[in-house]
């Protein structure tokens, strides 16, 4: 069971792509989104495409678990908020408690940042990328992944995102043989 995390970003009206890969690949997928991620996102396409309900809120906790459990995790986009929230262990949204306890499970994880060159150079994110990268996450980032735009322009980069590379990058960390 593979989680395809969308932040809140435009790069997310495209999360169905990184959904086609996973499927491709062999994964069952659940679309995991954040508050801000909803605002780019088509909710019922992405039900219809994973057969598994969208979810984007914790759960009451009289409510049964709707998703299986992850043996994977891709978040992409990942958002200087997302990533800064994530490093610092802050589990205020669904997408954030799933990456925080599933990389304290052991649970592989790839983040696939999409930010601008001026937000990319925040102190903050660039130590939260390196926390990430120590505690054994997959981080993808930078310009042999996708080269940094200048604020405002983003829009111009979302056709060059590379979501396949994620799911490679997945199967290469593990084995070739798929968790699910």
């Amino acid at each position: 069971m593979l989680y395809a995390i969308g932040c809140g970003s435009p790069l997310t009206r495209d999360l169905h792509r990184l959904i086609a890969a996973g499927q491709r690949d062999g994964w069952d997928v659940c679309a995991i989104l954040t508050p801000d991620g909803r605002k780019f996102a088509d909710e019922p396409a992405l039900a219809r495409q994973t057969g598994h309900p969208v979810r984007w809120a914790y759960k009451d906790p009289a409510d049964p678990d709707v998703l299986p459990t992850p043996d994977a995790l891709v978040v992409a986009p990942a958002t200087v908020n997302t990533v800064n929230k994530w490093a610092a262990g802050i589990t205020d949204t669904l997408a954030l408690g799933l990456l925080v306890e599933s990389q304290g499970r052991g649970v592989p994880i790839v983040a696939m940042p999409f930010t601008n060159a001026a937000m990319a150079t925040h102190p903050a994110f660039q130590e939260g990328l390196r926390r990430l990268r120590d505690w054994n996450v997959t981080v993808l980032f930078g310009e042999d992944v996708l080269p940094l735009h200048a604020p405002g322009t983003g829009e111009r980069y979302i056709h060059l995102f590379p979501w396949d590379r994620a799911i490679d990058v997945l199967r290469t960390r593990l084995g070739g043989e798929l968790a699910n």
